[in-house]
C-alpha cells in the first residue's frame, strides 16, 4: 500500500521545480544574449530610409570664427555625405572620440554635423571650447526627442547620411582608429561612391 502523502509531496515539488527551471533557463538565455556580440553592431531600422525630419536650434552663444554656429536642419543633408554625431558634454566616451572627430573634419569630402543630446548650453560650449569644434552645424536636442526619432541607444552614436538624404550606416559608441578603418571608412567611401 502506498502512502498518499508521499505522492502529494512529489507533485508539489514538481510545481516548484518546473517553473524554477524555466525561469533559470530564460534568465540564462537573456544574459547570454545581453553579453553576446558587439554593441556597435546593433542594427538600425533606419538604414536605407530617409533621415528623420530634423529641426534643431543652435547652442546658445556657441561661436565659430566670431559667427554663431547654426543649428541642424534636414536641409543640411541635401547633396552631401554627412556624418551626424550624437554627443554630450557629460559623456566620457565623447571626450575620447573628440580628437578623432577633429581629424575627420579635415576631410572635405563630407560634412560633420552634431546633435548635442540632453545638455546644458554652458556645458556644451565648455566642451567645444576644450575639445574643439569639428562640426559645421550643431543642433541642440534638449529633451531627447530627436534622438528618439533617430533611434539613438546612447551617446556617442554616429550616422552616415548619403547625398540622397538616406541613412547609410550607424555606429553605436565612439569612433576609434580601429572601428574607423574596419567599419566607418568603408561606409563613408560607399556613400561617397553612391552619389557619383
Amino acid at each position: 500500500m502506498t502512502d498518499r502523502s508521499d505522492s502529494g509531496t512529489g507533485t508539489r515539488r514538481l510545481f516548484v521545480v518546473i517553473p524554477l527551471v524555466i525561469f533559470m533557463g530564460l534568465a540564462g538565455l537573456f544574459l547570454y544574449r545581453l553579453g553576446a556580440g558587439d554593441p556597435s553592431r546593433i542594427p538600425s531600422a533606419l538604414i536605407g530610409r530617409a533621415a528623420p525630419q530634423t529641426e534643431l536650434p543652435s547652442i546658445d552663444g556657441l561661436l565659430r570664427d566670431g559667427a554663431p554656429v547654426p543649428g541642424l536642419t534636414s536641409k543640411d543633408f541635401a547633396g552631401a555625405v554627412t556624418l551626424v554625431n550624437v554627443w554630450a558634454s557629460w559623456c566620457v566616451p565623447c571626450r575620447d572620440e573628440a580628437p578623432f572627430l577633429d581629424l575627420l573634419a579635415k576631410d572635405k569630402r563630407f560634412r560633420l554635423a552634431g546633435i548635442n543630446y540632453k545638455d546644458q548650453a554652458d556645458n556644451a560650449r565648455r566642451f567645444i571650447g576644450r575639445y574643439g569644434n569639428p562640426f559645421t552645424t550643431i543642433g541642440t536636442d534638449a529633451n531627447g526627442r530627436a534622438a528618439i526619432e533617430w533611434g539613438v541607444y546612447g551617446v556617442p552614436e554616429t550616422f552616415i547620411v548619403g547625398r540622397d538624404g538616406k541613412i547609410a550606416y550607424k555606429l553605436v559608441g565612439p569612433i576609434t582608429a580601429e572601428n574607423f578603418e574596419t567599419q566607418v571608412k568603408p561606409a563613408i567611401e560607399k556613400a561617397l561612391a553612391a552619389g557619383k
